[in-house]
């Protein structure tokens, strides 16, 4: 399966290694949808395919709380937000086009990623891991409205870095 990963970085004070950026994605992307549990239960289950895409948008949390207040009427800064467009459209209304499903975008605010990185320790590419893998299972469909579902969304989070030998307990 071909995946295409779009990458924009609008934050100056990091400079995104897109390269790094794409192949920790498809390692997660990859290692998420090779599970039974996953790839069962999530958006693309009953979809022939031959490609995914989805975009990453690197900002400040500045730009994530425009957008929360614009689109989610939520007046805070953000460290991520997804628009799983795939997964939140209905049956009616999700499209392949040339065997391409395109299942979002994720938008991660650099200025709180590092913050979190620092304050906890850890490297800012463990942290920003971190990150891809939860935009990645929103991506999927999976959300976290209840106390279960963060759990199902954390331990499956937990299960693709500690794949790419990232101790996730730090994070």
């Amino acid at each position: 399966m071909n995946i295409n990963i779009e990458c924009t970085n609008e934050f100056d004070g990091w400079n995104v290694d897109f390269d790094w950026i794409k192949n920790t994605a498809k390692t997660i992307f990859n290692y998420l949808l090779s599970q039974n549990e996953i790839s069962q239960n999530c958006c693309l289950k009953k979809y022939d395919y031959s490609g995914i895409s989805f975009d990453f948008l690197f900002c400040d949390s500045g730009q994530t709380h425009s957008i929360n207040l614009e689109y989610r009427s939520k007046n805070y800064p953000a460290d991520i937000i997804t628009f799983a467009v795939f997964a939140d459209s209905t049956e009616n209304e999700r499209f392949i086009l040339d065997g391409n499903i395109n299942l979002g975008e994720i938008i991660i605010a650099l200025d709180k990623m590092i913050e979190g990185a620092n304050e906890k320790g850890i490297s800012k590419e463990d942290e920003l891991a971190f990150f891809i893998s939860h935009g990645i299972m929103h991506l999927l469909g999976f959300d976290h409205m209840t106390l279960h579902d963060y759990n199902f969304v954390v331990e499956w989070q937990k299960k693709a870095l500690e794949s790419m030998n990232i101790n996730y307990d730090k994070i």
